[in-house]
């Protein structure tokens, strides 16, 4: 199938069991760090499974422009030779960002940490993302910025001549405003410490002592955690394996489970305990999930993902404490809910609304229009669903949105009527190779 359908609006239909076994790409947020660490180490970092999606390829393309040598070989393996903490070069160019907020937010910390100006655009949904909460904290590390009401893009960034160390604590739960901390801290002269109230993707600790940095994490009462993180410690390049992401196999996944007689197996998914929140609601919902062949790689845990559909989910509550490990796959559980017999509450989604669409408006706008009966509130989503399926028919807005745009189209497969979704250009962004896969298990997207 050629790789310009995603330029179109797209339809799912109405399928057969999914069986069979799949290679999910790789972990976005691994993939992106993978690249910032190894441009920053000295020596040589090679990058095997790295996540070849747009998002990824800005964040190459702005360490590039920053003096790292990056370039993928003709065996699939990524190489890079760092400049080392401090020796980034300013960019020459604005660096262009695409839809990716995560490349956008970290590559600010990194730059607010050195002496050097750089500027950030973005496309249509990227310039409407507040900028604000991340520009707080590198403000207080001595950074400068120029942007837009509301810290939106274009944005330019003036990092610190000398990076402060601080003390800060997280006023929401967010990977990125925390990684973007960090990558600031690396070249700050003193500790660095974040604070947090709930557990977030902790792939940047992990992934700097594969490099070689000491970072320490401290558990204080209540749940919450202090990440301390000393200074100009050198980094060392090294070998990465990027495990399969698990935010996107989530689709995958529920496709299975929605569709009776599914069997699929989804190979090396990255299952770190902060990114398995749909995973575990899902199983409380009565899914069949089974994670088999665990093991450490990377540093991170992995394993492969058995999934076997009989239409037997149940609506639940989902505890606001897991919102920060399942922040992503809202729109999913939505589609997953939406399927499910009895009635699904979300709450404490209000992160929702400043991704890369507003999700909880798009997920409500497009399952009514699909024929699903649901309240939407300020923060929360109420599902109630006979588990019938849902009646489609619709031509659903994805908002440049790839997890809108992938969701309805998942929702598709049990539609009594095809589900049209407006644009799948943005689906590259994150799973390059989605409809093939997801056809290849035997939905009828096209």
């Amino acid at each position: 199938m050629k790789s310009d359908i995603y330029l179109n609006s797209l339809a799912s239909k109405k399928c057969s069991a999914l069986n069979g076994s799949a290679r999910i790409p790789g972990d976005k947020s691994i993939s992106h760090r993978s690249i910032m660490f190894g441009s920053l180490a000295i020596g040589e970092t090679i990058i095997s499974g790295l996540l070849e999606g747009e998002d990824v390829l800005h964040t190459a393309e702005a360490m590039r422009a920053m003096g790292a040598k990056i370039y993928n070989s003709d065996d699939g393996l990524w190489h890079i030779y760092g400049v080392g903490i401090g020796g980034l070069q300013e960019p020459s160019q604005v660096l262009e960002m695409g839809n990716s907020g995560t490349s956008t937010r970290l590559l600010m910390g990194l730059v607010g940490g050195h002496n050097i100006t750089a500027t950030f655009a973005g496309d249509a949904s990227l310039t409407k993302r507040p900028m604000g909460r991340v520009i707080k904290p590198l403000e207080m590390m001595g950074a400068t910025f120029l942007s837009r009401s509301n810290g939106r893009l274009p944005l330019t960034v003036k990092g610190a001549e000398n990076t402060l160390p601080i003390e800060y604590k997280l006023p929401v739960a967010s990977a990125q405003v925390k990684s973007a901390i960090m990558l600031a801290g690396l070249n700050a002269a003193g500790r660095t410490t974040i604070i947090e109230d709930h557990p977030t993707r902790d792939h940047s600790e992990n992934m700097l002592r594969a490099f070689g940095v000491d970072v320490e994490v401290e558990e204080l009462e209540g749940g919450a955690r202090a990440i301390h993180i000393q200074g100009q410690q050198e980094l060392k390049g090294c070998a990465i394996d990027v495990p399969s992401d698990p935010s996107s196999a989530a689709f995958a996944v529920v496709a299975a489970l929605i569709v009776n007689g599914s069997e699929v197996t989804l190979n090396n998914v990255c299952i770190n305990e902060t990114r398995i929140g749909l995973y575990t609601t899902l199983i409380e919902m009565g899914a069949d999930i089974e994670f088999k062949n665990k093991r450490i790689q990377g540093g991170e845990p992995v394993a492969d993902i058995h999934v076997k559909g009989a239409g037997s989910l149940k609506g639940i509550e989902v505890p606001q404490s897991r919102v920060p490990s399942m922040i992503d796959e809202f729109p999913i559980l939505a589609v997953a809910a939406a399927c499910a017999s009895g009635t699904t509450k979300m709450s404490g989604l209000k992160e929702l609304r400043v991704k890369e669409s507003d999700r909880l408006l798009m997920m409500y706008e497009g399952l009514k229009a699909c024929g699903i009966s649901l309240n939407m509130g300020e923060d929360s989503l109420t599902i109630n669903s006979n588990g019938g399926g849902c009646m489609g028919g619709a031509c659903v807005e994805t908002a440049l949105d790839h997890r809108i745009a992938m969701s309805f189209l998942v929702l598709g497969c049990v539609s009594k009527e095809p589900i049209e979704i407006d644009d799948g250009e943005p689906i590259k962004t994150s799973f390059p190779n989605f409809i093939e896969l997801m056809n290849d298990l035997g939905a009828d997207i096209g």
